[in-house]
């Protein structure tokens, strides 16, 4: 259960990464609401997902997943570049979480 409560912490991340975009500093109110919301959910997950899993291994997931999330949102939504060192960096991340669940305990 711990993996899955990181998994949809790391899905909130992205929400409220991406919320910020559209607050236009906190002025508009749907945005806010929505980014305000994602960052007590995904707070609120990652603590619970910490019952069970080491923090190094917990955060570090959980800023990837964000981190990938909000740059894949950013390609697809924001016209962001998707050249090909940006996409390769990305990859390292991704490889960086596989290893750090592969070596989990839990």
């Amino acid at each position: 259960m711990a993996w899955l409560y990181l998994f949809a912490a790391g899905i909130f991340e992205i929400g409220w990464a991406v919320g910020l975009k559209f607050t236009a500093g906190f002025t508009k109110l749907v945005p806010t609401v929505w980014t305000l919301f994602s960052m007590t959910a995904s707070i609120i997950l990652l603590g619970l997902s910490l019952k069970a899993l080491p923090i190094g291994t917990a955060y570090a997931i959980w800023t990837g997943i964000g981190t990938i999330g909000t740059v894949a949102l950013g390609i697809a939504w924001l016209g962001e570049s998707a050249n090909p060192l940006r996409l390769g960096c990305i990859a390292l991340i991704v490889v960086g979480i596989i290893g750090l669940k592969a070596v989990s305990p839990e």
